[in-house]
Order: structure tokens, then sequence, then C-alpha cells
């Protein structure tokens, strides 16, 4: 559909082609991505819920994991409803207003969720490498400047780029070669020079990613140097404990964006841009909560207690 605009046609509408190279999957991995999406939403809530229900949680680390698993639930809620209606029906269009307002949220959030990483690599080197002060230096109230700073920031950055996708014209084709409103698909429609989005998107993610890259390996770097002066094997073990979820979620979330970055800007790529945002947006969510909860204890107990009451309320 256009819509003439003096003397230019702006388009109204996009197709989103989504995997249809591949119909014969298109079950397979609507029950696939529905399963995980399922098991995404269970697992994020349930550890917002889980750290409000257990006093033991109250903790900064904690109030930044249930932001963290929050930020998973928006973001991966942006995307895969999307992706599993054009699976599983004829019409895969997509308003124009629609596409922008998907790309705007899903870049807040993982700008956000982006930053969020930095503070909680923050808030474990304070935890390793100033035990005794860890209560008074990351209070409560510098828990939640941080918070609403990280937010405040990743809708500045998006707001950005998404003013500079909407300052471009698109006259046609229509059709974006992805399953939702990546940024490089969009650009791949403009018709006009899309100079000044590709110099506002380069500057704000490479600043992004620096920075935040920056700030994590600065405070790994000194709680490394904190427990190689650790005499006891035990604080060795709870300061390694305490930091290798976040590690492996860092190590996952930093590769995958970094993979999406590197990938030749080529038709026989567009593949893998797919691919890597599935892994992004759909898989990402899902294993966060399992990476925290797996290797918590608290975690775990409060899970266990819940199902045991569930069970003991049950039975009588």
């Amino acid at each position: 559909m256009m819509l003439d605009m003096g003397n230019r046609s702006s388009v109204t509408t996009f197709i989103l082609l989504g995997f249809s190279e591949y119909p014969h999957l298109h079950a397979l991995l609507f029950l696939l991505f529905f399963i995980i999406y399922t098991v995404t939403l269970i697992g994020n809530l349930g550890i917002i819920v889980v750290r409000r229900i257990n006093p033991k949680l109250h903790t900064p680390m904690y109030f930044f994991l249930s932001h963290l698993s929050f930020l998973d639930v928006c973001y991966s809620s942006v995307f895969t409803p999307k992706l599993l209606e054009i699976l599983i029906v004829e019409d895969r269009t997509i308003s124009f207003k629609g596409c922008m307002t998907q790309f705007f949220f899903i870049c807040a959030f993982v700008i956000t969720e982006m930053f969020m990483l930095a503070v909680m690599a923050y808030d474990r080197f304070v935890a390793v490498c100033n035990p005794l002060l860890y209560t008074v230096a990351m209070s409560p109230k510098l828990c939640a400047l941080l918070v609403v700073g990280t937010y405040m920031w990743g809708v500045f950055c998006s707001s950005m780029i998404t003013y500079s996708l909407l300052q471009l014209s698109y006259c046609g084709p229509n059709i974006i070669n992805h399953f939702g409103c990546e940024y490089s698909a969009i650009l791949s429609l403009s018709c006009s020079d899309p100079t000044f989005s590709q110099v506002v998107c380069l500057i704000i993610s490479i600043f992004n990613e620096t920075c935040s890259l920056i700030i994590i390996l600065a405070s790994y770097v000194f709680i490394v140097a904190t427990i190689i002066k650790m005499p006891s094997k035990g604080g060795l073990q709870k300061a390694f404990s305490t930091c290798s979820s976040h590690l492996t979620a860092i190590s996952i979330f930093h590769g995958i964006i970094l993979l999406l970055y590197c990938v030749p800007n080529s038709k026989n790529s567009w593949l893998v841009v797919k691919v890597a945002t599935v892994l992004f947006t759909v898989m990402i969510p899902m294993l966060n909560p399992l990476i925290y909860s797996l290797r918590n204890k608290d975690v775990k107990g409060t899970v266990s207690r819940l199902f045991s009451l569930k069970l003991h309320s049950h039975a009588n």
C-alpha cells in the first residue's frame, strides 16, 4: 500500500517474510518458539515473584536481577508474538507505525539491558571488593538511581535511532526479509540516502557497547585481583559463585550482539541475521532465569518451598 506525499510515495504497510523459505518447518518452529516463550514468561516472572516474597532476596543484586527479568519479558514480548503470528497466518503485514513502534521498544529494552548488566557488574565489584561497605555503598537510593538511569538512557538512544529512521523515505518495495522490524532490515527498504541514520546508529552502538564493556571489564579486573589475594578457598569459591552466573549472562548477550555487528551486508547473510536475532530476542530471555536460578540456593529454596506449600494445600 502506498500513500502519496507531495512528490514522493510512502509505504504504509510492510510485509514480513519471516522464515518463508522453509514453509515445511513452520509448524515445528511455531511449537518450538511457543514453548521457549512460555518458559521465558514463567521463568522471568517467577524470579520477580520469588524476589518479592523472600526477604533474603531483598538485596541490591536481586533488585537488579528482577529488573533484568522484567526487561527480558519486555523485549521478548515485542518480537516473539509477531514471530508466532506470521508462522501460522497468511497475513504477514505490519503497519509502518507498528513497525517503527516495534523497533523503538526492542531497541530501548536491549540498550537498557546492556547497561543493566553493566550495573550488575559494578554491584558484584562492590560486593567482592568491599563486602563490609556493601550495604552502605549500594544504598536503596543509589540502586534506584542506577536503574532509572539505565531506562532513561535506553529510551533516549532508541528515540534518536528511531527518529533517524523516520527521516528516511520508504517508497517501495515494502517486503522486509525478516520476522520483525530489525534495523538493517528496515534500512534496506529506504529509497533515500541512509547516511545520517547509519552514522547515528554507529555512534550510539559503538558508544554503548564500549562504555558497557569498559564498566564490566574494569569491574571484573578488580574482582579477579581481589579473588587472587584471598587466602581461604571458601572465600574464593563464594566469590566465584557470586560472579559466575553474571559472567555467563554477559558472555551470551554481548557475544550475540558482536555476531550481529560482524555479519557482512549481503543477501546470503540474512539467514544468519535472522538466526542471531532469534537467539537474541527469543533464547537469551529464556536462558537468563535458568542461568541465575539454577546456580542460586536461595532462589531454588524459595521455589521448592512454594511448590511444597502448593502441593500441601492441594492435599488438604
